[in-house]
């Protein structure tokens, strides 16, 4: 029985805390819970083998709604009200969001291999290569592509965005892409040559489709930034995929234009 990464699941807690303080949940939002619980008691359970299966079956479409809220009983709040951060930048509105963050509790309570267990020390290194190349792959695109510019700024919501974003986005994220999706794959593919690097990319493809709405330019920076997000699970397991996606997040926020340039 493998331990629950309970340091994860503090942080996931705190984020979920504060994003109760501005939003609520109804009664509805218990159908969500309640068809978690089963998902999770069918993958848990070892008698029967098919019943795995549908539990994975049902928590990847449950996530798939969370994740787009498509769900009722969950009335987020708004943390920051739509503005401008710069004059050439596009509109940003922030939800802190208590339906997405339920991904990531299911996925540390039923799967805590994700977590990928390394040394701190090999984390640290991991974050360190992986980081700057993300933001090389990634920030370095988006200035090709002419969808950011230089634009250092700390602006007063920035510490919610920080909480927001590290606790309830970027650990979520990184759970599921690097840690359920590329993880999983590894464990499946560990008997082809090159299943590592196999999982790797087809995680990144993955996480670089779900940004499809926001436009080709950034399915393609976030497949690329993907890389480097795996790169950092691979050789320092999850919490190297987290430092990384949410310094690369910090960096784009801080000192480039964002989200991105009004066209």
């Amino acid at each position: 029985m493998l331990a629950l990464p309970w340091i994860y699941l503090a942080l996931l807690s705190t984020g979920y805390a504060v994003a109760l303080t501005y939003g609520r949940l109804g009664f509805m939002a218990s159908i969500s819970v309640a068809l978690l619980l089963f998902a999770g008691f069918c993958v848990r359970q070892q008698r029967i083998h098919a019943g795995r299966y549908i539990g994975h079956g049902l928590f990847i479409v449950l996530a798939v709604a969370l994740a787009m809220h498509w769900l009722p009983g969950f009335y987020n709040g708004r943390g920051i009200v739509p503005q401008r951060f710069t004059d050439d930048a596009v509109t940003f509105s922030m939800y802190l969001n208590q339906d997405k963050p339920l991904i990531g509790f299911w996925l540390l309570l039923v799967c805590p291999w994700i977590v990928g267990r390394r040394s701190l020390r090999l984390g640290v290194y991991a974050t360190a290569l992986a980081l700057p190349l993300s933001a090389v792959l990634a920030l370095g695109g988006a200035l090709l592509l002419g969808v950011i510019s230089w634009a250092p700024k700390w602006p007063d919501q920035a510490w919610l965005w920080v909480l927001n974003n590290l606790l309830l986005v970027t650990l979520v994220e990184e759970a599921l892409f690097r840690g359920y999706v590329q993880g999983g794959l590894s464990r499946r593919f560990k008997q082809l040559p090159y299943g590592e690097n196999l999982a790797l990319l087809l995680a990144s493809l993955l996480f670089g489709l779900v940004h499809l709405g926001a436009g080709w330019q950034w399915m393609l920076l976030a497949s690329l930034a993907g890389v480097g997000y795996g790169v950092a699970y691979r050789f320092g397991g999850l919490g190297a995929a987290i430092a990384t996606h949410f310094g690369l997040n910090l960096l784009h926020f801080a000192l480039f234009t964002y989200p991105m340039l009004a066209g």
